[in-house]
């Protein structure tokens, strides 16, 4: 028997969102459908009843997938249904999981699974804002051990004013588009990108997305009560000993707060860390270390984590003995290979990205087949992060959630200062070489040297830095970290990446851990961040003052036409044909579509002579003969009457046998005009009828003198049928083609 409980939110906008539970996968711990308009999300949670053996972690999995029949599509490919997510799909998973995954229960270690679906969409309204309110809603419906309710939205900047769930077309003209997640007291994810924003407009924009969401969360709470779900599952997943926490921290701090002020670097650090706690373990035995060392690891790790924040609060000393404001040394060097149309290295600490750029042509374009997005991407960012990075020792198995979504982010960085119509498809390859730290700052910030080396006029350099935070007492006491390590990051309280020009912010990722972060501590971190921001920006220009003015020798060159839309299929030509032999004369690639009504036809070539040719073609087709005006041109058959020229590409006019010289001629054969032979003749006329085109050769010749014109010659009879009207009939069509 159903037993239906459904909670609307009203948006005030004319819109409303309803959540509904009891209806569908009932069988699962928790299942909610969510519904906007005509868009339809399903979202349900499973958690093991209890904790794997050894698992100290949060084993927290979050899946998101949309159903082509949302949509009313069939999936591309041969077996034609759903195959492996998306990058959209597995960015919007990460937005779900980083606002979820740090409101678990420290001490919760069930594997817990995340679903949710997209059935039902008209393309729009954005399922991705409604992602993250599905799956929190499906978790207060459970009995799953969950510090929320917390609740996602999109809030966007258009035409001055913020909107909170924008469908795609508002989207498309806004300057600020943030996605932001949160409980009804605090701020824990942001993503988004802006138009070099200022940082008090960002604020503003969270803000708007906090008051949004804190309605939401309220009626995630109505729902909870109204089902009966507010008491939460028992469980045991630790065994813990006081008396050996109290041990560890005693044998063990002063130890780790001298290593964490020593100044070493990352792998000295790291050893020196690892030390303490294998001295530690010497006194006791194997039997012990059996039932014990799981223990110690855990007390050990909260030991590290207290010295280093400790040591930054009580004496601003960070672990490689920087200063909290101060950036790590910064070296750079571009045009660093031969092979790409542009490269830079830059390093940043232990932190190194070695990015490359390729410039492609139409053909290169990445085809989307999404579903609710089938376009073509022209701007591609990919990110790689091999194991050897962090001198790690496994095997490296193909490209995962984390480097799509740090590609992400740097790919958001840069393409808003991307010029407008640029001919050429741009892939930018980040490959981090060294790891400590900001990875994907230091691929932003390679990636705006390494399109300036490939001769890219982006309209500003772009520059990013990765912020951290420590903190106790609900926010009181703290201190915001510029440039952080990978060690800062994991034992700290926020990781907060912004990058932007010199104008402005362009992008933006934030991960909070902790509660109360106040919209004071936000302020600060993005202002001392902006000062860190164009610190770094004035070392990149330092090392590469200037974008190369010229594409190096071995790019591609592309050139661009528009044509009337008249003409496109004059170009291609029947069957092609047309533009496959200007290509191969010319030996240029030629591509063309239509565009708002024009014909965009793209030239690409390895160098100038072969696009111009290519060119030169092409506007032969496309130009207007004019009456009186002279033609280079070529005979393409030769008829009892006179010979058809080709005096344009595609326009082919009769240059009649009169019409050939002032001498009068009786057979063709007198002219010794042959087939292929190259010919000038001047455009007579154009029979405004039929559109044909009246040559001459004699028109461009001396007359000579004493020159007397003569009578026209009589036509014969053409008779009926018999070999003679057969040929004259015949000579008749031929006069008659264009």
């Amino acid at each position: 028997m159903l037993n239906v409980v459904s909670k609307t939110i009203d948006l005030g906008d004319g819109r409303s969102i309803k959540i509904e539970t009891g209806k569908l996968a009932k069988q699962a711990d928790g299942a909610v459908t969510v519904t906007m308009g005509n868009t339809v999300l399903l979202a349900t949670v499973c958690a093991a009843k209890d904790a794997n053996p050894g698992c100290d972690f949060m084993p927290l999995q979050v899946e998101y997938k949309e159903k082509y029949s949302a949509i009313g599509r069939f999936p591309g490919g041969f077996t034609r249904r759903e195959g492996k997510a998306s990058d959209y799909e597995i960015l919007t998973c990460r937005l779900v999981d980083r606002a979820l995954r740090p409101l678990f229960p420290d001490d919760y270690h069930a594997e817990v699974f995340v679903n949710v679906i997209l059935f039902s969409s008209d393309g729009e309204d954005m399922p991705d804002a409604l992602a993250g309110l599905a799956a929190s809603a499906a978790l207060a419906v459970s009995d799953i051990p969950f510090n929320g309710p917390i609740s996602e939205v999109r809030v966007a900047r258009v035409d001055g004013k913020f909107i909170v769930n924008p469908t795609f077309e508002q989207l498309a003209s806004a300057d600020i588009d943030l996605m932001v997640g949160a409980t009804i007291d605090n701020i824990m994810m942001v993503e988004g990108e802006m138009d070099e924003v200022q940082e008090a407009d960002m604020l503003e924009g969270i803000r708007v997305a906090h008051e949004a969401i804190k309605v939401q969360c309220r009626a995630q709470l109505e729902l909870s009560e109204a089902v009966g779900k507010l008491t939460k599952r028992e469980y045991c997943h630790e065994v813990n000993d006081d008396d050996l926490r109290k041990k560890v921290h005693d044998e063990c701090y002063a130890k780790a707060y001298a290593v964490a002020t020593s100044g070493t670097g990352k792998h000295e650090r790291g050893e020196a860390f690892a030390q303490i706690v294998e001295e530690f373990k010497t006194q006791y035995s194997e039997e012990e270390l059996a039932e014990k060392a799981e223990m110690i690891g855990r007390y050990y790790h909260d030991v590290e984590k207290e010295a280093m924040r400790r040591a930054i609060l009580d004496e601003g000393k960070r672990l490689d003995g920087r200063k909290t404001t101060e950036v790590r040394p910064i070296w750079i060097e571009t045009d660093c290979l031969p092979g790409p149309h542009g490269s830079a290295i830059f390093t940043r600490g232990e932190t190194q990205s070695l990015t490359t750029v390729t410039l492609g042509t139409k053909s290169d374009e990445k085809l989307v087949d999404d579903v609710l997005n089938y376009s073509k991407e022209r701007f591609l960012l990919h990110y790689n992060f091999p194991p050897f990075s962090t001198g790690e020792a496994r095997p490296q198995r193909g490209v995962g959630r984390r480097e799509i979504g740090h590609g992400n982010l740097a790919h958001r960085a840069l393409k808003r200062v991307m010029p407008a119509d640029y001919p050429y498809v741009v892939r930018i390859i980040s490959d981090i070489l060294e790891s400590n730290g900001s990875s994907s700052m230091a691929t932003v910030c390679a990636g705006t040297l390494a399109l300036r080396d490939a001769g890219v006029a982006i309209r500003k350099p772009v520059s990013g830095i990765a912020m951290g935070l420590i903190s106790e007492n609900k926010g009181k006491n703290y201190a915001i970290l510029s440039d952080i390590l990978g060690d800062e990051d994991h034992l700290g309280d926020m990781d907060f990446k912004v990058t932007g020009t010199k104008d402005g912010i362009t992008a933006t990722q934030m991960d909070i851990k902790v509660d109360g972060l106040s919209y004071e501590i936000l302020e600060n971190a993005l202002e001392q961040a902006k000062q860190g921001r164009l610190h770094i920006l004035g070392k990149m220009l330092e090392a590469q003052p200037e974008t190369r003015d010229d594409l190096k020798p071995h790019a591609p060159r592309i050139e661009k036409m528009r044509i009337g839309k008249e003409f496109i299929g004059a170009v291609i030509g029947p069957g092609g044909k047309i533009i496959q032999g200007i290509q191969e004369k010319s030996g240029a690639t030629v591509n063309i579509e239509e565009v708002d009504g024009m014909g965009i036809i793209e030239i690409s070539g390895t160098n100038k002579a072969c696009i111009d040719a290519a060119i030169g073609m092409i506007k032969g087709i496309v130009a207007m003969p004019e009456v009186g005006e002279t033609y280079p041109g070529k005979i393409t058959s030769v008829m009892p009457y006179g010979c058809f020229v080709e005096f344009l590409p595609g326009k082919e006019g009769l240059l009649h046998i009169s019409e050939v010289d002032w001498k009068r001629f009786e057979t063709i054969e007198e002219t010794n005009l042959k087939e292929g032979e190259a010919i000038e003749v001047k455009l007579l006329d154009v029979d405004p009828k039929t559109g044909k085109f009246k040559l001459s050769r004699k028109a461009l010749l001396p007359k000579p003198e004493g020159y007397v014109e003569t009578q026209p010659r009589e036509r014969r009879e053409r008779r009926e049928g018999g070999r003679e009207g057969g040929r004259g009939e015949r000579r008749d069509n031929r006069e008659h083609r264009n």
